[in-house]
This record gives structure tokens, C-alpha cells and sequence, in this order.
């Protein structure tokens, strides 16, 4: 080959490579500009925050939130020796076992029994469903009712059957669970649906087979339906979790983070020292802890979980 195909081919290959690199520039400069209102929004109401709640959480401020005194991380030790937070810690890790688990079996079972074809099952989906509809305020209105010492459904039902009054909200052995009851019930609906949506996606060939070898009814769900299922489990345990952990407005209207604290579940103990007693410090070093531990236990969750999820 002589010395100016050689030269030639040099040129195209170095035209090719320009070529590249300028068109790789053009794609990421559009892929920033498709993103740039995400960035901003995400910029504004998450990084921004996230980032000013680590600043104060190393300082004491005002009441006004002006930093005053930097004092590093004395925040985070006092919260650790304080037993209210501790309770609160407590209280929280206790509130989402209750939550959690009860939440996505009360409603893998509805959903089970809205997926089977039956005459007027739409009107059973709706009913399941229907707690989304429902403002936090207007369902812990509701729960205050049956919950209520006197006139309240539930001890009038104990009542009936011979059993006394409990103090659902008042006693520290129950408060705690009757809001775990609440919160149980406002989450079905979300939980619901997306089950229900995953149960539809499964495909039909598989039962269909399993028919055909004459699988029984709980042989399909523990081979099939729960297998074929696990990814939307996965999703829903993921994302319940998190809300658990950041449950605030039935506790405010419900208990109030009482009796004894045993209800003051983190992120109600951020909000009564940031906004009742303006100690904007502290309460940024609880907020960092509460990111700290969703952020640690969903990347547990993710490291172990997807272990088990079986995707079609």
C-alpha cells in the first residue's frame, strides 16, 4: 500500500473519530437539556434541603434557624444519649414491624381474591381501593371516632361481648398498636393495586400448564403466583418501608406523639424540637439520622431482596 493510501486512510480514520467525539458532545448536551427541569426541581426541593439539613446539623441556632454556634457533632451525641430519642428510635423500628408485614398481607390476600374472575368482583376492587381516596386527616378523624374511650365502635363492641373498654389511644400498651392500625388501614389501598396490577401481569400459560398437571390451588401460589410476583413485592415492601419510617400526620392527629412518648416516632420528634421548641440543630441531626437509616436498610433490602425476585 503506498504512502499516500496509508495517509488517506490515516485521515479518514482521524475524521471518523472527530466525527464521534462531536456527535457524543451533541447527545449529552440534548440528554442535559431534557434533564435540566429535573435537575432544577430535584435541585430545589431535594439536594438543596439534604444539604442545608447537614449544615445546621452541625450548629445551634436561633429561633429564627440562623446558625449561631458551630459544635460539630455534639448534636449527634446528645441525640444519642438523650432516652426520649431512644424511645423515639425504638418506638419507630417497633411501628414499622407492625406496618409493614401487616400491610402487604392484608393486602396480597384482597388482591388474591379481587384476581379471581367472579360475577361483580369490580364492586370488591373498588371497596379494597378506595382508603387512596382518603386524606391522613379524614382517616384519623374517622379512627378517633372508633377509637374514642366512651362512644367509640370498637369498646362498644368489647362491650357486647363481655370484655372491657380499652384505652385504644390513651394507654401506652395500645396506643402505639392502634395507630399501627390506622396506618395499616390508609395503606391498603396503594398496596392493593399495585398487587392486584402485578397478579394481572402474570401469564395465564403458566396456570393453565399447572391445570393440565393438576396443580392445586396453593401449589400454583407458592410456585407460581408468588415467584412470578416477587418483583412487585419487592417494589412494595421497598417503598412501604419508607413511608413507615416517615409517618407523621396520624401520629400529630391521633396521639400527638403520646402517652409517654410512645407513639413520638422520629419524624414527629423532628418536628416537635424544630417547630415546637426551635432547637433547628438537633433536629437536623435527627433528620440526617432518619436518611441515614431508610438509606441503609433499602440498600440491605436491595442487596439481599433482588436475590429473590424473578423476573418473567
Amino acid at each position: 500500500m503506498s504512502e499516500i493510501a496509508i495517509e488517506s486512510q490515516v485521515g479518514r480514520t482521524i475524521d471518523f473519530e472527530k466525527e464521534r467525539k462531536k456527535q457524543r458532545r451533541v447527545n449529552f448536551i440534548k440528554g442535559i437539556l431534557f434533564l435540566l427541569p429535573s435537575i432544577v426541581l430535584f435541585s430545589v426541593f431535594l439536594f438543596y434541603p439534604l444539604i442545608r439539613t447537614i449544615y445546621l446539623s452541625f450548629f445551634l441556632t436561633d429561633n429564627s434557624g440562623v446558625t449561631t454556634v458551630f459544635v460539630g457533632i455534639d448534636n449527634y451525641a446528645n441525640i444519642f444519649s438523650s432516652p426520649i430519642f431512644m424511645k423515639s428510635l425504638t418506638s419507630t423500628f417497633i411501628f414499622v414491624l407492625y406496618t409493614v408485614p401487616g400491610a402487604i398481607i392484608i393486602s396480597l390476600f384482597l388482591a388474591l381474591i379481587a384476581n379471581e374472575k367472579l360475577r361483580g368482583v369490580g364492586i370488591f376492587r373498588t371497596m379494597f381501593s378506595s382508603t387512596m381516596g382518603i386524606s391522613v386527616a379524614a382517616a384519623s378523624v374517622f379512627w378517633m371516632f372508633l377509637f374514642h374511650p366512651t362512644i367509640g365502635w370498637l369498646n362498644q363492641l368489647l362491650e357486647v361481648i363481655g370484655l372491657e373498654s380499652i384505652g385504644w389511644l390513651t394507654d401506652p400498651n395500645w396506643a402505639l398498636f392502634s395507630v399501627s392500625i390506622t396506618t395499616i388501614w390508609m395503606n391498603i389501598g396503594f398496596t392493593f393495586l399495585i398487587l392486584l396490577g402485578g397478579l394481572q401481569s402474570i401469564d395465564t400459560y403458566l396456570y393453565e400448564s399447572a391445570d393440565i398437571d393438576g396443580a392445586g390451588y396453593f401449589y400454583k401460589l407458592r410456585r407460581i403466583t408468588i415467584p412470578m410476583l416477587s418483583p412487585t413485592l419487592f417494589f412494595v415492601i421497598t417503598v412501604t418501608m419508607i413511608n413507615a419510617f416517615q409517618t407523621f400526620g396520624q401520629i400529630d392527629m391521633l396521639t400527638r406523639g403520646g402517652p409517654q412518648n410512645e407513639t413520638n416516632l422520629i419524624v414527629y420528634s423532628i418536628y416537635q424540637e424544630a417547630f415546637m421548641n426551635y432547637q433547628f440543630g438537633p433536629a437536623s441531626a435527627q433528620a440526617v439520622i432518619l436518611f441515614v437509616i431508610i438509606l441503609v436498610l433499602t440498600l440491605v433490602q436491595f442487596k439481599l431482596g433482588e436475590r429473590k425476585v424473578h423476573y418473567q
